[in-house]
């Protein structure tokens, strides 16, 4: 026999909208008839005297129902809340088969605001049981954030991302639609203020090609740039030797780091000419005769980079701008809006050769070498390329025959040496910064321990962000091993383009000052070829003291995909952009008579 009261249903909390006819019901058990009162709050509720209160909800309140026997015991149920949403036009309202599952009145709403300012986040649904809340951001569950309105305080550009809630009871879950939160795109700083959030910079040489004259100069030509680019606080990747496919994929990863408040340059040393007043870079594979589909459309690159509104846009070319069959289709380039802030550095003028100079034991573009000579001046950058202008035209070797020409846009005083800022833009830095990473990052040195007690110490160094060199040298080791020697091969065989035609100490000499002497180096090339993990097998050969016997044993050493070769650049190839129509020419970089 049940000697006491007890509830074994108590009523369910509900979120409701105005005028919702709701039944909150409690059941119990007992000695004897039971007896029930409804209060609101502290309120009894006239009439509310059966196991089921049936009323229309007019506003927020709180309820608990008291349950009492014949013998004057009595117990209360659980409180529960009945909560009104007063909503002029909710997404959804219940209808008569509603059964209680969450339905969202109330979507968050995408804002654009200030830096520093607070952003509250809504969100409003009916249930019963009325429902939960979770807020989440870009697809991540927010701790704590369990309440119908979110606070996001101090924005930043951390917060420029996306949110939605998940709304749910015991009957279901359902999810707001996505809420943006954007800032407002600052004025232009003043000219005294001029920063960049970011400098990025895509080096390009073409040397050896396949049915056109090799050049010298462009390997040391992007190797000095590079260094004084990095000076001046620009991210670099500096390739040389590659295919059309091959230039237009790292043109297209190049393009994907710009964005808004960037410093952004592109620079190529190499053939080239000019087609009805489009220019074009010959890639290495280009054909003979090459034309417009074979090569790389200037305007091509520069409409791209000024789509991507950046703060600056810099061109530079050293290449030669020949005319040559004037009667073919032109590129299909579309028109820009007038943008601003974009800086043309040509090498010479319509119609003329680019000319390359021997400087000692140092090839150098005419134009590059006055380039770097005042590149890391802290002037507007359309006053320096007026220098190299100057300094070119006074050089008597090139007098009335080559003649730097500058076009540009920039509607404000910038220049490379602008400081960066990166405060409010930390989210886009991290990805450019993995994507440059990724493009410049070595192997770390590793040990490799051999049967016979030697040890081999394997370095890496990088020239450009596709020519690696491999160093390896014999440590200390085992008495009984005497005049050891290495020779070094990698799988897959790459082919070291720069040990021919008499450019291997040029290469050699752009190594740092504090390389250490190794016992054997090997050179890799054209990484961005590589499309599986680069294996270097060392052999190691030494004579037995004890015996006098000559031996070798070999250690193979998976160093992954290094520099460029994480980019994985040969997957964009096949995306590389239609064939561009044209005509046909020679033409390219000269030596001057």
């Amino acid at each position: 026999m049940i000697s006491e009261i007890v509830i074994v249903q108590h009523p369910l909390s509900a979120c409701l909208p105005l005028n919702y006819r709701v039944t909150l019901s409690v059941r119990a058990v007992g000695t004897g008839p039971l007896s029930y009162q409804w209060f609101q709050a502290e309120d009894e509720v006239p009439g509310g005297t059966g196991a089921d209160l049936v009323f229309e909800a007019r506003c927020t309140q709180k309820y608990v129902c008291r349950v009492n026997d014949k013998h004057c015991n009595c117990v209360f149920s659980e409180w529960v809340k009945v909560k009104v949403c007063d909503i002029p036009r909710p997404l959804a309202r219940p209808s008569g088969t509603w059964q209680g599952e969450p339905l969202i009145a109330v979507n968050p709403a995408s804002q654009t605001v200030r830096r520093g300012e607070r952003v509250t986040l809504q969100c409003s649904a009916f249930g019963i049981p009325a429902p939960d809340y979770q807020w989440y951001r870009n697809g991540n569950p927010l701790p704590g954030k369990n309440r119908e309105t979110l606070q996001i305080e101090n924005v930043d550009g951390d917060h420029e991302v996306w949110y939605l809630c998940s709304v749910s009871n015991v009957l279901e879950e359902k999810w707001t639609k996505p809420a943006k939160i954007s800032l407002v795109v600052p004025d232009p700083p003043a000219a005294s203020e001029l920063t960049a959030t970011d400098k990025v910079a895509l080096l390009i040489g073409n040397l050896n090609y396949a049915h056109h004259p090799a050049l010298m100069a462009p390997m040391m030509d992007v190797h000095e740039l590079a260094n004084l680019l990095r000076q001046l606080g620009f991210r670099v990747v500096s390739l040389l030797d590659l295919t059309k496919a091959e230039m237009l994929a790292a043109i297209d990863a190049f393009l994907q780091l710009l964005d808004r408040g960037v410093y952004a340059l592109f620079y190529y040393a190499g053939h080239g000419y000019e087609c009805s007043g489009r220019n074009y870079l010959v890639a290495v594979d280009a054909p003979q005769p090459y034309r417009p589909e074979n090569c790389v459309s200037v305007q091509g690159v520069m409409r791209r980079m000024q789509e991507r509104h950046t703060a600056l846009n810099v061109i530079l070319l050293d290449t030669c701008r020949k005319w040559y069959n004037q009667n073919c289709a032109l590129s299909e380039i579309r028109s820009l809006a007038p943008l601003g802030n974009t800086v043309y550095g040509y090498a010479t003028c319509e119609d003329a050769v680019a000319f390359e100079v021997q400087d000692g034991e140092r090839s150098s573009g005419i134009f590059t070498k006055y380039l770097n000579k005042h590149i890391l001046r802290p002037e507007k950058i359309t006053r320096v390329l007026e220098q190299v202008s100057e300094d070119l035209g006074r050089d008597p070797l090139v007098t009335g025959r080559q003649v730097v020409e500058v076009r540009h846009t920039l509607k404000d005083p910038r220049g490379l040496g602008d400081p960066v800022r990166t405060a409010g833009h930390t989210r886009e830095l991290r990805v450019r910064d993995l994507c440059w990473r990724r493009a410049n990052e070595l192997p770390e040195r590793r040990t490799l321990a051999f049967p016979c007690g030697a040890e081999v110490e394997l370095s890496f160094s990088a020239l450009f962000s596709n020519v690696i060199i491999i160093f390896a040298a014999v440590k200390p080791g085992d008495r009984g091993v005497l005049d050891c020697s290495l020779s070094l091969r990698s799988n897959p065989v790459m082919e070291d383009v720069f040990s021919n035609l008499g450019r291997l100490d040029r290469m050699d000499s752009l190594l740092p000052n504090d390389t250490l002497s190794p016992d054997c180096s090997l050179r890799l090339c054209g990484l961005q070829k590589l499309q599986r993990s680069l294996v270097i097998e060392v052999e190691l050969h030494y004579t037995r003291a004890d015996c006098g016997a000559r031996l070798t044993e070999s250690r193979q050493q998976d160093v992954g995909k290094p520099l460029v070769a994480r980019c994985e650049l040969h997957r964009r190839t096949q995306a590389a952009g239609p064939a561009e129509p044209g005509g046909g020419g020679t033409g390219g970089r000269a030596p001057p008579s």
